[in-house]
């Protein structure tokens, strides 16, 4: 397994299959999914934790049966841009993944991603439980779509202009 650049990826990402986007917190994993055109990340039921074993053959059985191509993991990079001990211990989890797995990791910067997410179930109405029960998969999405985006703007760049 590798730790790619979204430009990386992009390069070599083969058509049809799914990105996942993950917000690993300490009990709990957000995760979203694209659809196969790279184009919409969808929340899915969030994975409570247990020890990481168990957590990495759940993610892989996910993978296996989403046709996940890559993950797309937040790094909660300070808003100053340093890195404190949160992302050590996502960059420690993406390693020791890669033990398990050949499938490339993606380190996005997560800055504003779980607010966005708990502004947006907000406008939506969902009540302080539910949301609750639903930040961390939305801000999965929010990770996933920026990284989506990203892909779709390198796509566009190579592609000559007609």
């Amino acid at each position: 397994m590798a730790i790619l650049t979204i430009e990386e990826l992009a390069a070599r990402l083969p058509p049809h299959q799914a990105i996942a986007g993950l917000d690993l917190g300490t009990k709990t994993i957000g995760l979203s999914v694209s659809d196969l055109g790279r184009r919409f990340a969808t929340p899915r039921d969030v994975l409570r934790r247990v020890k990481f074993g168990i957590d990495a053959q759940v993610l892989l059985n996910f993978a296996t049966k989403e046709r996940i191509g890559a993950f797309v993991i937040g790094l909660p990079v300070n808003m100053d841009g340093t890195e404190g001990p949160r992302c050590q211990a996502t960059r420690a989890f993406v390693r020791s993944m890669g033990e398990k797995t050949e499938i490339p990791f993606v380190l996005w910067d997560e800055r504003l991603s779980t607010v966005a997410a708990e502004r947006v179930l907000i406008e939506m109405d969902v009540s302080r439980r539910k949301r609750a029960e639903r930040i961390d998969s939305a801000a999965a999405s929010f990770i996933l779509q920026g990284a989506l985006d990203r892909l779709a703007s390198l796509g566009r760049a190579d592609t000559p202009a007609g």
